[in-house]
């Protein structure tokens, strides 16, 4: 299998750090071939602008998702923009690994996906009509691959509980694995979550890295979240609403959780 990981933390001796090293390892050791998208040591340019299309013509009004069409299209994306690209093409599987920073991922790794998602690579793809709305959540260019999150937080996992006061870990990192991954087509499988990171030392760091392996070791069979595909006929067509008796028993982000999933 081919992984590539996304990776974005500032210090290479931190946590993140060594937990980065350890999965690459691990593997690599399990046969896997793996790439790093190191987007620190990368110097990742993480603002979308017009210079993402080389052809661009100055003084011209920017279109951020027309450019990125055009680009895309005619081949003059900067070059950094088509090798993540070629990544993601290559991958079987894409961790994204990062510290949960203000409720979500770092600015850089959001500039990423900002960059590299480009119209006609990621998004603006497939048929538009009154029964299919475009290839996405479920469909798209990325069908086939496996995702997954890799997650520190400074918090507890009681924090991060349904009735925590930060709110549900699955919640807060819906914007991520449902619009972000399960949208261009990716099956997302459950968040790997490291709670307390502050707390971790050389006395338990095995304890931890060994809990990552055991979820590296079965990325192949795990079961992906069960979200619902927006064309399989669960959603109504243009409104993109879930039909009338969908989702009962059920109340907020979960509703789009296939009838008879248990809470991802």
């Amino acid at each position: 299998m081919n992984v590539l990981i996304v990776y974005a933390h500032p210090e290479p001796r931190s946590l993140n750090g060594a937990l980065r090293d350890f999965a690459v390892e691990r593997l690599r050791a399990g046969g896997h071939a793996v790439q790093v998208s190191d987007l620190y040591a990368m110097q990742w340019k993480a603002t979308l602008d017009a210079a993402d299309n080389t052809a661009f013509e100055a003084g011209g009004r920017f279109d951020a998702s027309e450019e990125s069409r055009r680009a895309f299209m005619n081949g003059t994306q900067s070059a950094d923009i088509a090798a993540e690209q070629d990544k993601l093409r290559w991958a079987d599987t894409v961790i994204l690994q990062f510290p949960l920073w203000w409720f979500s991922m770092p600015a850089i790794l959001k500039g990423w996906i900002e960059r590299v998602y480009a119209y006609g690579f990621a998004y603006g793809v497939g048929e538009h009509s009154d029964s299919h709305w475009g290839d996405r959540y479920g469909e798209g260019t990325m069908a086939g691959k496996r995702a997954m999150l890799v997650v520190t937080t400074g918090g507890w996992d009681s924090h991060y509980a349904s009735r925590g006061i930060n709110g549900s870990i699955n919640d807060i990192l819906f914007p991520i694995q449902h619009g972000t991954l399960f949208y261009p087509g990716f099956d997302v499988l459950p968040p790997h979550v490291i709670y307390r990171s502050g707390k971790i030392d050389d006395a338990n760091f095995g304890e931890v890295a060994s809990a990552l392996g055991q979820r590296l070791d079965a990325l192949e069979r795990t079961e992906p979240i069960p979200f619902r595909k927006q064309n399989h006929g669960d959603y109504e067509i243009p409104a993109l609403t879930l039909k009338p008796g969908l989702g009962a028993g059920r109340t907020g982000l979960a509703i789009h959780l296939q009838d008879g999933a248990a809470d991802a």
